[in-house]
């Protein structure tokens, strides 16, 4: 599953509208304009690999790329746009440090925490979407990489995570 794939599931999943979706890559740091977005999620002409996440945003006349980075300042920006920007505490960085996690890892977080989830809805929104997973795996693919318990999350779980939520939220 690829970032922008990821963009298309939760804009379906949470009716994110275009409008909103400027604003939450621009409260994330990313300027992109209405244009962009529809390039962002729009399907590519080809097909690319995923191994250069974090190389600069490839585009061509109908498509943009999105990588590793674009995707989790629009996460960030997701979380601002439903819980209103913290206030940094002393010491700590004004702009956190980008991630070096698996992609679908930081969406799962990055979700729990912008749509205020517990553990346990997020095993409900996989239960309703076909996926039983016990309370020790959430807990491992939400740990911090290189805990002796972390997990990577598969894509089977992402996508149905993001499945759930739109069976929650569209109905």
């Amino acid at each position: 599953m690829t970032n922008n794939d990821i963009l298309i599931r939760l804009r379906y999943a949470l009716d994110i509208k275009n409008n909103d979706m400027v604003e939450i890559f621009k409260l994330g740091g990313v300027e992109v304009t209405k244009e962009d977005v529809l390039k962002i999620l729009s399907k590519p002409t080809e097909d690319y690999d995923d191994e250069d996440d974090f190389d600069d945003i490839v585009e061509d006349e109908n498509h943009i790329k999105c990588n590793n980075a674009m995707l989790e300042k629009f996460l960030n920006g997701f979380i601002i746009f439903k819980r209103g920007k913290q206030e940094p505490k002393p010491g700590q960085p004004e702009i956190p440090a980008l991630s070096n996690e698996s992609v679908n890892n930081l969406v799962l977080k990055k979700l729990k925490i912008a749509l205020s989830l517990t553990s346990d809805d997020m095993l409900v929104l996989l239960d309703e979407a076909g996926v039983s997973v016990t309370k020790g795996e959430i807990s491992a693919i939400l740990r911090k990489k290189g805990h002796k318990n972390y997990k990577v999350c598969g894509d089977r779980y992402a996508r149905n995570f993001l499945k759930g939520l739109a069976l929650k939220y569209r109905g």
